[in-house]
């Protein structure tokens, strides 16, 4: 498990540092990698990598991030779960591993998309690779988020929740290392 956990977070060193997309010499990138992450009980820790775009003027939820059809959940590169421990996200089992989060946003309710396929451009969504679905808690922001925000806010009692922000909208889902051990459904 350790070799497997040095792989992964290699490629995402590779990924985090490899030319940024979309900058010019000299210039920041538009939609730079940042990665969020947390140590739950037992020392398990939790990483989350993922592009930030900008709002740059425009509307985004229901308009470029539309609802009804499934959304990358960042920018670039897909958006990766490292975890090396199994997890409880909101009643859903995830085993450890690392997975690509993708989000279905709707006028309602938001899903999070947990998919095994792995090392994809964020666009290239594979449905028959879904591990889970799990429903997000939607919230309005009394003041837009200008770049798109994942962060793992450390809780009480070893937990954590994931949230994302942006425009007007906040996205939670409570985390937490599984007590029992999942199913090995790979």
């Amino acid at each position: 498990m350790i070799r497997s956990f040095r792989r992964c977070i290699l490629a995402l060193a590779l990924v985090a540092f490899a030319a940024p997309l979309g900058a010019q010499p000299g210039q920041q990138p538009l939609s730079p990698r940042d990665t969020a992450r947390v140590t739950l009980e037992g020392g398990k820790r939790v990483y989350v990598d993922y592009g930030r775009p900008s709002m740059r003027g425009r509307r985004i939820v229901g308009e470029l991030v539309p609802y009804g059809r499934v959304w990358r959940t960042g920018a670039n590169a897909a958006t990766t779960l490292v975890t090396e421990t199994d997890l409880r996200i909101g009643d859903a089992v995830v085993p450890r591993g690392t997975y690509t989060l993708y989000t279905m946003p709707s006028a309602g309710e938001w899903t999070l998309i947990v998919n095994r396929q792995t090392g994809q451009w964020g666009t290239q969504y594979d449905a028959s690779r879904d591990l889970i679905r799990i429903p997000l808690r939607k919230a309005a922001l009394a003041r837009p988020v200008e770049q798109f925000t994942i962060t793992l806010e450390r809780g009480a009692a070893g937990a954590a929740t994931l949230a994302m922000a942006w425009e007007n909208t906040r996205l939670t889902v409570p985390v937490r290392a599984q007590t029992a051990p999942a199913s090995r459904r790979r």
